[in-house]
């Protein structure tokens, strides 16, 4: 389990400060969650000593006495100097410290009294706090902001948002016909600007890629065989459209969980339901059948509760859930739902169809410690038991469609939130829930608790539109900031939860090739159809695999990062030097790490130095011949804007040493040019080489593999 709680501990530091009432959710639940529950929490058979704290009717039975701490169990124990008695026991790495110690005694004191857990209480759309601006999501940030002395940034100047709005929406960067004229730039003009991202066929692309993390899409079975799904990027291609035209977001869930047992399904409702063929799947010689099903099954139930619940169910496999409400029945009752699948490709089209067939019903058990030959008692598909029940299913026993449908009922506390903070996280740099996997008792608690609330119901209000809630984020305030350091919110916020500015994010591994071969004008702009393989270096390949693999013919390979075929087993290393998924689970949040191979990846690696070699020609053949021009056009192709003087004196002067490097290296520097060289004129041979160390240069420029 992974436990986030920098925020938590310094909203916790905040309140004992300024000695406000201690409340459950966001100063006891983490700590109890944390260092009690895995031994006094759900899981009935690894509790201690019959003592259970995530419940009060159980907790104040012996352990605690509300008001009376003195008087309490619970309290003796945590505060006791014998090593006998004190609680946690001194083998535990689970310590409480003096202050959390303290924050118990006086929740005790106050009554002890316990709340839901926050992502399990029906959603409720809080009012708008007062604002000046059009866009009520400023109301909340601007709230949050004013009991910490801090103000929101000014507005980002309107190259960098122009920048930031199109790789956000499009996953490219604008052309310099997007910039030619921002001279009266307004607001009106910013809405107009949204629009056309939404309306392009790349914000498709863009979004499908977020969704494809969490899909765990690749084009290959996995483990040693790992063989080829010719059909799986029809799925990929779904997702784009159904992206395109907005398709509600209930309906994008209800195709994708049981398109297939809609009536008279589509086409596409039959490939949508494809999202549960994504899985690894073992079909090597002398496997065992039964357990690569029963696994493959675990998959589903795993990942449509991360996906749609931000809930950690896969840890209630092989025992009741140490820390949320998940029982162990729970799991295989939730398991039940996909137990009563053929997984088949339909003849005709060889669409990936899960076809998550009732004459394949098979009775489902609760298999014991995660076993899958250890058969418990006997369950039916049913929802989780924390959760409301589900509504009207359309038979005694529900189905997937009665599943999916539940997810996004009204009802469903989790769906929508989980939903509108992983959009959130993706234009804002993190999830106003910095855990989107886990809205769990483990999990961080929000940073704007009534915020998330408000987006939830506005994005169900509004007909569960990712692109009226994406329109929504990007024209408010919060997100137009600038992402400038500033020193106060370094002192009060260092990790920027509140949001006083933007923040500031490297581009994601397929967003920094695409952009590259976009400014250089290399890029195939084909949308959908199969995959692609790029060129790869022999040494890719494990020592004994033979390879067949082969670079797709002509131009095929400068298409987006997105249609590169993902094979398990052999990933393309340019993207997962920058953290990639590897397609092996549900992937709600890609990290971003730093580390000296991205940057020789983007120094050396062949699309980055093709991407230089082709730019240099490009401005080789749109621009004067004058150095400082030429230099000019490039730095406006990579980085959308005017060079400074100092930075124009810097490339003037790099210019000026690598040409004469050229003219002293002779035949040896020109073969920085590459497959290029005989498309330059001999009179501009030493000029365009001169260029591509230039070009590579500034690709290599934080401000180019940032989003700023």
């Amino acid at each position: 389990m992974r436990l986030v709680i920098p925020f938590t501990l310094l909203a916790t530091l905040g309140v004992l400060a300024e000695e406000k009432r201690v409340e459950f959710n966001r100063d006891v639940r983490p700590i109890l969650a944390s260092k009690c529950y895995a031994c006094h929490g759900p899981d009935e058979d690894k509790r201690e000593a019959d003592l259970r704290l995530d419940v009060r009717a159980e907790a104040v039975k012996e352990a605690i006495k509300p008001g009376k701490p003195d008087d309490s169990e619970f309290w003796h124990r945590i505060s006791t100097t014998e090593a006998d008695d004190v609680m946690p026991p001194p083998s535990s790495p689970k310590q409480l410290t003096k202050a959390e110690r303290n924050l118990f005694r006086r929740w005790i004191a106050e009554g002890a009294e316990y709340q839901d857990h926050w992502s399990f209480v029906p959603i409720k759309r809080p009012s708008v706090p007062p604002t000046t601006s059009k866009n009520p999501i400023d109301g909340f940030i601007e709230e949050k902001l004013r009991p910490h002395g801090l103000k929101p940034a000014v507005e980002a100047d309107p190259i960098t948002l122009i920048r930031r709005v199109f790789l956000d929406l499009t996953g490219l960067p604008p052309t310099p016909s997007d910039l030619s004229d921002l001279s009266d730039w307004s607001d009106e003009k910013y809405v107009a600007l949204v629009d056309r991202l939404l309306a392009s066929p790349n914000f498709g692309e863009r979004w499908a890629r977020h969704w494809l993390d969490m899909a765990r899409y690749a084009d290959s079975n996995g483990f040693l065989g790992d063989g080829l799904r010719p059909n799986a990027w029809r799925y990929r291609d779904w997702v784009i459209d159904a992206i395109n035209r907005d398709l509600p977001f209930d309906q994008f869930t209800i195709e994708q969980i049981a398109g297939d047992l809609l009536l008279n399904p589509t086409l596409a409702q039959l490939t949508a339901s494809g999202f549960h063929r994504n899985a690894a799947l073992n079909t090597e010689a002398g496997v065992d059948k039964e357990e690569a099903r029963f696994q493959n099954l675990a998959d589903r139930v795993n990942t449509t509760g991360r996906v749609w619940m931000g809930l950690t169910v896969g840890c209630a496999q092989c025992h009741t859930h140490k820390y949320d409400p998940i029982t162990i029945r729970d799991y295989y009752s939730f398991y039940a739902f996909f137990n009563n699948t053929v997984d088949q490709d339909e003849p005709n089209t060889k669409t990936p169809a899960l076809a998550e067939v009732m004459n394949d019903r098979r009775q489902t058990y609760v298999h014991m410690a995660g076993d899958y030959t250890r058969r418990g008692p006997d369950v039916i598909p049913a929802s989780l038991s924390a959760l409301p029940p589900m509504t009207n299913p359309t038979q005694p026993e529900p189905s997937r469609l009665d599943l999916a449908k539940w997810l996004v009922s009204p009802q469903h506390p989790l769906t929508s939130r989980v939903s509108v903070n992983h959009i959130w996280s993706k234009l804002l740099g993190i999830g106003l829930v910095s855990t989107p996997d886990d809205f769990g008792a483990t999990g961080e608690p929000p940073s704007h608790p009534e915020l998330l609330d408000w987006l939830a119901s506005e994005f169900m209000r509004q007909g569960w539109s990712r692109k009226q809630l994406i329109k929504l984020i990007v024209t408010s305030a919060t997100y137009k900031q600038s992402s400038a350091h500033r020193d106060d919110i370094v002192v009060v916020d260092p990790l920027n939860r509140l949001l006083a500015r933007q923040n500031r994010l490297r581009l994601d591994a397929e967003i920094l090739r695409d952009s590259a071969l976009a400014v250089s004008g290399l890029l195939k702009p084909t949308i959908g159809g199969p995959s692609f393989r790029p060129p790869l270096p022999e040494d890719v390949f494990d020592v004994g695999r033979s390879s067949n693999w082969k670079a797709s013919p002509g131009d095929e390979i400068y298409r987006r990062s997105l249609y590169i075929i993902t094979l398990r087993s052999v990933l393309y290393p340019t993207l997962t030097t920058f953290d990639a998924p590897d397609a092996a689970d549900a992937c709600v949040r890609r990290e971003r790490s730093n580390t000296p191979l991205q940057a020789l990846t983007m120094m050396n690696d062949g699309v980055f130095v093709e991407a230089a070699q082709s730019l240099a020609l490009r401005v080789l053949r749109q621009s004067p011949a004058e150095a400082p021009k030429r230099l000019q056009k490039l730095f406006r192709l990579v980085l959308n804007r005017e060079p400074r003087s100092e930075e124009l004196s810097r490339l003037l002067a790099f210019h000026a040493e690598q040409k004469t490097r050229v003219q002293n290296d002779g035949v040896e520097a020109l073969k920085a040019l590459g497959t290029h060289e005989k498309a330059v004129p001999p009179s501009e041979i030493v000029e365009a080489a001169t260029l591509v160390a230039s070009a590579r240069v500034l690709l290599n420029l934080d401000e180019f593999i940032n989003r700023q």
